[in-house]
């Protein structure tokens, strides 16, 4: 991109070809379209939960109308199959249903007991929309993740401005163009485009909120430079996930279901399985059986390619000096070798025994390579999992010992006996721990997490006493230390 460029260019990054070219809007551009979403703010609250939702249903119904539109701008910009990219849209389409049908549910006022000192007032909670969200995606699932935060926070009843990646602008805008077309007024939903510089605009704008998803490097500037205006932040960054195989588990259904979850989108995914710790018992036979699955898969752009290439250029560095590592530790390469980087595709690699401490272990590859190393038992397995800044996601193979094992994860989500599952459930909410982000989107959490709770409390009746004043009395003493004696008085156990 030259300097002073006005423009940038979406490509295809099996191809080359141009999918189409955008503005690089800077910070003038960006205050205006934060300046409008406020102007909407009030109009699109004020429709209150039954009105946003009949909006929001029209905007699903439209983009399952149009998704095999959508599928194929996902599929030209991430080079992923096109197959992939249409589950991608369908997945984000439920979580436009299920936050717009769930948000009164569980934002509507709550009343709450005043308890025996303030039995005459009145408690209650109400859930306030921040008013203008800025929401940053990432572009390996270009749709699915920044509409977990930009359904979830217009019905909740903010409006949204999407900074999308500078890898898939289009699809961005494409939706953007539905928006329009069912929406009341102008201003709920907007996309800015541009590089970094136009995201930093964002956070630096005069928003109430930012849900950012990407690399924890970048997560921490985000963070940085939301705390200079105290702006709240829900940061979902990359992850290192486990996949722990006891020796009860279905190896079947675990080799096959481990090999998706660590390839599929040519292992561009945060919740992507990186590390296998599988039990000595059924150590030979998970590894025969998933190399031979392996075997089978073919990345490319089209026909019967599983995975398409590498859609950011420079990850293949750090896929490269990953495989360079492993081999340098002693890693021994059960498929593919440090030579799997073919053009802009990467060949599923299967590594086994990798020391702990390799990069390739220790650090997100974001590539179609996993590394299983064998345990003597799920509680060294656990460890293993847990010895890591990372905290996203993680799955369990194991027919008796499944919950158990999840118990002792210290991370955000567990798949037991599955993989990638929970990211399709509405009602789950979706964060990890540590250097994984915090903050949720999906379900309730992810609801709440686009207001803030308000108290309000007023008095029903007046009664005599009166515990919040200068004018209290004696007797309202007495009283209020007799409450507290009846109320928490315990006789003490003796040692």
């Amino acid at each position: 991109m030259a300097p002073n460029a006005t423009t940038f260019e979406s490509t295809n990054p099996a191809t080359g070809e141009i999918v189409g070219t955008f503005p690089i809007q800077g910070k003038e551009e960006v205050d205006a379209a934060v300046a409008l979403a406020q102007r909407a703010f009030e109009n699109w609250h004020q429709l209150g939960f039954r009105g946003r939702h009949i909006v929001l249903r029209d905007f699903a119904s439209i983009l399952t109308r149009e998704i095999d539109l959508a599928a194929n701008l996902i599929h030209n910009e991430t080079g992923k199959p096109f197959s992939d990219a249409k589950l991608e849209v369908a997945l984000a389409i439920e979580h436009i249903g299920w936050s717009s049908k769930n948000a009164s549910r569980v934002l509507g006022k709550q009343n709450r007991p005043s308890g025996l000192f303030m039995f005459n007032m009145a408690s209650q909670v109400q859930h306030v929309p921040f008013g203008v969200v800025g929401v940053i995606g990432p572009w390996n699932y270009p749709i699915f993740t920044p509409i977990g935060s930009i359904a979830y926070a217009l019905a909740s009843g903010n409006t949204v401005v999407f900074k999308p990646s500078e890898y898939t602008p289009a699809i961005a805008k494409f939706i953007e163009e539905l928006w329009n077309r069912i929406a009341p007024f102008s201003g709920i939903f907007q996309v800015v485009t541009g590089t970094g510089d136009t995201g930093v605009a964002l956070t630096q704008s005069r928003v109430g909120k930012i849900s950012f998803t990407g690399s924890t490097r970048t997560a921490k500037k985000v963070a940085a430079a939301c705390a200079e205006n105290m702006t709240p932040v829900i940061l979902e960054c990359g992850g290192k996930d486990a996949v722990l195989v006891d020796q009860d588990a279905n190896i079947k259904k675990a080799a096959e279901l481990t090999l998706w979850h660590a390839m599929s989108n040519a292992g561009q995914s945060c919740i992507g399985a990186e590390r296998v710790y599988v039990h000595r018992a059924v150590s030979e036979k998970f590894k025969e059986e998933i190399v031979q699955l392996a075997r089978e898969l073919k990345p490319g752009f089209a026909g019967d390619a599983k995975y398409g290439p590498a859609t950011m250029p420079s990850q293949l560095k750090v896929i490269q000096r990953h495989l360079d590592d492993a081999a340098k530790r002693g890693g021994k390469f059960l498929l593919g070798d440090t030579n799997s980087i073919k053009g802009g595709y990467v060949e599923p690699v299967i590594i086994e025994d990798v020391p702990e401490d390799s990069s390739a272990v220790t650090e997100e590859t974001f590539g179609p390579i996993l590394i299983i190393n064998t345990v003597n038992n799920m509680d060294e397995a656990v460890d293993l999992a847990n010895a890591t800044g990372y905290g996203l996601g993680a799955s369990v193979w194991s027919k008796k010992n499944g919950k158990r094992i999840a118990a002792l994860l210290e991370c955000g989500m567990v798949s037991i006996n599955s993989a990638f599952s929970f990211a399709a459930v509405g009602s789950l909410p979706f964060g990890g721990v540590k250097d994984s982000g915090y903050g949720r989107i999906h379900g309730a959490e992810g609801l709440l997490e686009f207001t803030y709770p308000r108290t309000v409390i007023r008095p029903k009746f007046r009664i005599p006493l009166e515990f919040t004043s200068f004018q209290r009395s004696k007797f309202a003493d007495q009283i209020l230390v007799r409450l507290v004696r009846i109320l928490h008085k315990r006789r003490i156990r003796k040692k």
